[in-house]
């Protein structure tokens, strides 16, 4: 298991984000930049289906997790990619 599983701001997440969270964090792993908006969609749109919805530190933690051991540039590519996402979702 993964030491993001560890982390104590997981312990009171309902069981059905947290499967989510796992799905995205392995599926984003080695990617960066524009190839994380479809998996991103993705999350979010299965969850939406689902009648769930991320909080805003839900959705930071995700991020942060994305970013570890990223450089500058693609942090900052992938905190480009989550703007253009969440734009995109506030015009729906």
């Amino acid at each position: 298991m993964e030491d993001w599983l560890n982390r104590p701001e997981l312990k009171q997440i309902d069981p059905v984000k947290l499967e989510l969270m796992k799905t995205v964090i392995t599926k984003t792993k080695g990617k960066s930049g524009n190839d994380l908006a479809p998996i991103l969609l993705s999350l979010i749109m299965t969850a939406n289906k689902k009648g769930i919805r991320f909080s805003t530190d839900e959705i930071t933690f995700i991020m942060d997790l994305m970013k570890e051991g990223k450089t500058s540039d693609e942090q900052a590519r992938i905190d480009k990619t989550a703007q253009m996402i969440q734009s995109a979702l506030k015009k729906k």
